[in-house]
């Protein structure tokens, strides 16, 4: 049984602006996750942004990362954040939307 793939309204705006490639191979990686969200890094509390209970996965080579929490009794992966590490924008932004 899969979990469904909602987004934060901010993370399908940057699911959308990235280029044709990048956006495939996201949503490439969404549908492993929506198979088996578990097998996906633990992020916790580290340079200041507490994450815990939040998990990660890399796209494109660990140039893009997907920022997700895992609701396990709705079936439900929800998106907080995609995008680049650079400058860890794409945690401080998964930070701001919790």
């Amino acid at each position: 049984m899969s979990y469904d793939i909602q987004f934060h309204i901010e993370s399908k705006k940057e699911l959308d602006c990235l280029d044709g490639r990048e956006r495939l191979l996201v949503l490439k990686q969404l549908k492993k996750i929506s198979e088996n969200p578990f097998v996906c890094k633990d992020l916790g509390n580290k340079a200041e942004l507490d994450l815990t209970g939040y998990k990660k996965i890399y796209v494109d080579n660990k140039k893009i990362r997907i920022v997700f929490k895992v609701i396990d009794n709705k079936m439900i992966v929800y998106v907080i954040s995609i995008g680049k590490r650079d400058n860890l924008e794409v945690y401080k932004n998964a930070m701001n939307r919790i």
